[in-house]
């Protein structure tokens, strides 16, 4: 992978320090000191919250329940998104730790889904890589893999190892010749959205590259003025890639462990 290896170490690598505060609604006493953890921007809340829940718990008023849901700013945080999504979604980097409320009653039960274990963080990642690799190889990568192949994705993840996860990973990325990806897997995400998607090809019926600039144009064409200047803010990962960036490049180097290009648009 050589210099693309050093790009994707440096996005498995990126870090979010945040503040864990038990609600007030939650305690009859005393609010207990903060938790605070830095956080893989790659990886999911439920893979973390378990040191949280054990300290927060004894203070808690219901201990019946011991699901905890977090909030930030009364916006609910959908467990099944990437950490980084979320911060690039609600978060500021102006705004450090990032401060997020943990709650262990009063579920939104229609805002978010019910997370019992890691079993339902496993199983939604794995389907979202077997929807990316339909999407970029008809499916056929993923389906050749063996078992061991799939769970050395989850545990590589889990345990927050590069290497162990990228030594099968590269097989779903691989594009070169007649080869490359047939669609690029990803989604776009706005506040107070559901997000978009849409059957975007990475080469032109000519071979063409296309870009970041291209995928926008087909799926938000309403946030371009009349010389295609793009009027908002594009992110992923933190940072702002070049609209002309070529999207092949982007999915193979930028995409989230679940192979989705997860990209949030703003205002700022």
């Amino acid at each position: 992978m050589g210099e693309n290896r050093e790009i994707q170490k440096g996005v498995w690598e990126g870090r979010i320090p945040v503040a864990f505060r038990l609600s007030e609604e939650d305690t009859d006493g005393e609010r207990p000191e903060p938790v605070y953890l830095m956080v893989p921007r790659i990886s999911y809340f439920p893979l973390h919250t378990e040191k949280i829940n054990k300290h927060f718990l004894k203070y808690a008023s219901e201990k019946e329940s011991e699901e905890i849901w977090l909030e930030h700013d009364n916006q609910p945080l959908k467990w099944h998104y990437p950490v980084g999504l979320l911060f690039d979604l609600y978060g500021s980097e102006t705004s450090l730790p990032w401060t997020i409320t943990v709650h262990f009653k009063d579920f939104p039960e229609e805002e978010l889904l019910h997370c019992v274990s890691k079993d339902a963080v496993e199983s939604h990642f794995m389907s979202s890589i077997k929807e990316a690799d339909s999407l970029k190889h008809r499916g056929q990568v993923i389906n050749s893999m063996q078992k061991r192949d799939h769970k050395q994705l989850w545990t590589g993840l889990l345990h927050d190892k590069f290497d162990q996860f990228w030594s099968v990973n590269k097989k779903l990325m691989e594009s070169s010749g007649d080869e490359t990806f047939k669609y690029i897997p990803y989604r776009l995400y706005m506040v107070d959205r559901h997000y978009m998607t849409n059957l975007f090809r990475p080469l032109t019926e000519e071979g063409h590259h296309q870009s970041l600039k291209h995928l926008l144009l087909s799926a938000v064409p309403q946030f371009f003025n009349e010389d295609e200047e793009f009027q908002k803010h594009v992110r992923i990962h933190g940072t702002e890639p070049l609209l002309d960036t070529p999207i092949l490049w982007l999915s193979e180097n930028f995409s989230f462990p679940d192979n989705f290009l997860h990209l949030v648009i703003s205002d700022k």
